[in-house]
């Protein structure tokens, strides 16, 4: 089976090794499923908002069909000073380009939610109630809109709230391996459901 992540500094996993990309993270734990599934093909890059995906996409060219699509895009518009408003006519174009991917079914297709870098140590000297209350409506729009579309929706934000010692890399910004793998532990029920669509 061929699985397609699509992101940008958390699905290319800034700051860990490769296998501990989530999407990486993800593929091996349905391999121990019984899932025959290869390594992910991934087109994400530190600091992309969803213009720069779409435009990415176009040079990447990434070829389907595929059985898994991931889309997890957002939090840089958010960080350049974004609103939802014009965030959602972008993410709903880059979901309709993922189900795309996905052989058309939007139950392939699994839309993450934004992390909440506020709580990091990256932010100890900005205002964090106000960053929490843009991921929150940056979030608010991406469910609806996965939810509108058929698609899969994971809401991963509440583990990177409940930030620890080693939960981000030396940035301190980007999660760890140990915040991956929890993250993978949340999206795994909803990828096996996905590759059971017909």
């Amino acid at each position: 089976m061929r699985y397609l992540a699509l992101g940008d500094s958390y699905t290319i996993g800034e700051g860990v090794d490769e296998t501990a990309r989530w999407p990486n993270a993800l593929a091996r734990a349905l391999s121990e499923r019984g899932v025959a599934i290869g390594a992910p093909g991934i087109v994400a890059r530190t600091g992309w908002t969803t213009d720069e995906l779409d435009a990415a996409i176009d040079r990447a060219g990434p070829q389907g069909p595929c059985d898994l699509v991931t889309l997890l895009i957002g939090v840089n518009d958010q960080y350049r000073g974004g609103d939802a408003g014009s965030y959602r006519p972008r993410l709903v174009r880059l979901l309709g380009r993922a189900i795309a991917f996905a052989r058309g079914d939007p139950a392939r297709v699994i839309v993450v939610s934004i992390p909440d870098w506020g709580v990091t140590p990256f932010a100890a000297d900005r205002d964090r109630t106000t960053i929490a209350a843009a991921i929150d409506r940056f979030n608010a729009v991406a469910r609806d809109e996965a939810l509108r579309a058929g698609a899969r929706w994971v809401d991963i934000t509440p583990l990177t709230r409940a930030i620890g010692a080693g939960d981000v890399v030396a940035d301190g910004l980007h999660p760890s391996p140990a915040m991956y793998a929890r993250w993978v532990e949340r999206i795994l029920p909803e990828a096996l459901a996905a590759l059971k669509s017909p």
